[in-house]
């Protein structure tokens, strides 16, 4: 929920919705809590969030997670507590923008999954290219987000931002005392 201005504020419970390139709708995550909200990062959590797919079928997340949205980066972090350890599913995607609806982003198909023990893929490059094709991405977004793959490569391999313990230690903490 919002208050008075559209800008989420610590505490507050809103969605995440990502869209496709042409502007359908791709998945929503219903119930996030907001631990940080500024023009540049926004910094989410979610257990158990009730998912609606584009097709209206709808799933539960099985785990805590925490959300990173950064105003300059391509890409979105979800950090998934799971019995054994910390994985990671990061989505290449457009900047955020968020309104009264929620936090938003155009979700571009690549995706880079990283395990507890450190490994990472790069995955959905067949997925990329077909809705390369269908939409039309230009060179330029092709390169942007070819970029931001090596970005969020080099985030991963130097433990920077949600891959570093102490991020994790401190938005897990703020997470606890929010919901107490």
């Amino acid at each position: 929920m919002y208050r008075d201005n559209i800008k989420p504020q610590k505490g507050d419970i809103v969605k995440i919705i990502a869209y496709k390139h042409d502007g359908s709708l791709h998945r929503v995550w219903h119930k996030n809590t907001v631990l940080e909200a500024n023009d540049q990062v926004v910094i989410l959590a979610n257990n158990k969030t009730s998912v609606t797919e584009h097709d209206g079928r709808t799933w539960v997340t099985k785990e805590m997670a925490l959300v990173y949205f950064h105003a300059e980066c391509w890409f979105n972090i979800v950090c998934m507590f799971r019995e054994d350890g910390l994985h990671y599913y990061c989505n290449l995607g457009s900047p955020f923008a968020f309104d009264i609806d929620g936090i938003k982003y155009i979700d571009y198909d690549l995706d880079i999954k990283k395990y507890p023990d450190g490994k990472y893929f790069l995955l959905d490059e067949d997925e990329y290219n077909l809705h390369k094709n269908k939409y039309g991405y230009s060179d330029t977004l092709d390169k942007i987000l070819r970029y931001n793959v090596g970005k969020l490569q080099n985030w991963i391999d130097n433990n920077l931002g949600p891959f570093s313990e102490e991020f994790i230690n401190i938005w897990v903490e703020h997470y606890n005392k929010i919901i107490k």
